[in-house]
């Protein structure tokens, strides 16, 4: 009898070591695992983090599609404490949305700054030295009806101009190039409208009132811009190049 009561008394002592150096195991773990956490909140509080913030003045009423591409924001990097909440990483975010208030040069664009625009309308596509014109083309100029909003395009001119010679003569010339296409006709052909600054749309109105415009469509990617030329009847015919205002 006395030898199983000291067996018993034995085993529970060892029941009782070993349950303690078990919870001395998983105390220790917990107390790295809270360790560990508390390393990576303090560092990550300094971690550098990359936000949006205003390169230069941007007025209330912006609209965010220009804010993210005319360069009026740059990408800088800063502690993560210093992030304020609703800070925008990406300019894609500012699409659709149009600034509350002014934002100030260094200034985070955050969220509270930009709220979503409550029309798509064009001006909600403009910077401050674009303008929005609209021409009437029939279907060839306008690309038989293939044109699309979002299209880049070459704008031709086919007048009649003086030579050197004094002689007036039809010639076709490219005036503007790369013009971006705002809206276009479902069907194959009328108003086109393309966003140009002020004296492209002044170019546009004047060679629509007094020639035929043509719209060329240009590649999606890869396209670079060449010498504007002058095409006349010369060229057709295999002559020298008729020199308008001293261009060839």
């Amino acid at each position: 009898m006395e030898n199983i009561l000291s067996s018993k008394l034995f085993t529970t002592r060892r029941g009782t070591i070993m349950l303690g150096i078990v919870a001395a195991v998983l105390a220790g773990i917990a107390l790295l695992v809270y360790l560990n956490q508390y390393r990576s909140s303090v560092n990550g509080g300094g971690a550098p983090t990359s936000v949006l913030v205003a390169k230069s003045l941007i007025q209330k009423g912006t609209p965010g599609d220009v804010v993210g591409s005319t360069g009026l924001f740059e990408v800088a990097t800063i502690p993560r404490g210093e992030v304020k909440n609703g800070a925008f990483v990406d300019p894609k975010t500012l699409t659709g949305k149009v600034a509350t208030a002014d934002v100030y040069p260094g200034q985070q664009l955050t969220s509270t700054d930009f709220t979503v625009a409550t029309a798509n309308s064009l001006t909600q596509r403009l910077a401050r030295d674009q303008r929005a014109v609209v021409v009437p083309l029939d279907s060839p100029a306008a690309i038989g009806g293939q044109l699309s909003a979002g299209d880049h395009v070459d704008v031709w001119a086919a007048i009649n101009a003086q030579g050197t010679s004094g002689l007036t003569r039809p010639v076709v010339r490219l005036v503007l190039q790369n013009m971006l296409i705002m809206t276009a006709p479902a069907g194959a052909g009328g108003n086109v409208t393309i966003r140009a600054t002020p004296r492209q749309a002044g170019m546009l109105i004047f060679a629509n009132t007094n020639a035929r415009l043509w719209l060329v469509l240009r590649p999606s990617v890869g396209s670079a811009p060449t010498k504007p030329p002058v095409v006349s009847v010369n060229d057709l015919l295999g002559l020298p190049p008729l020199q308008i205002g001293g261009s060839r």
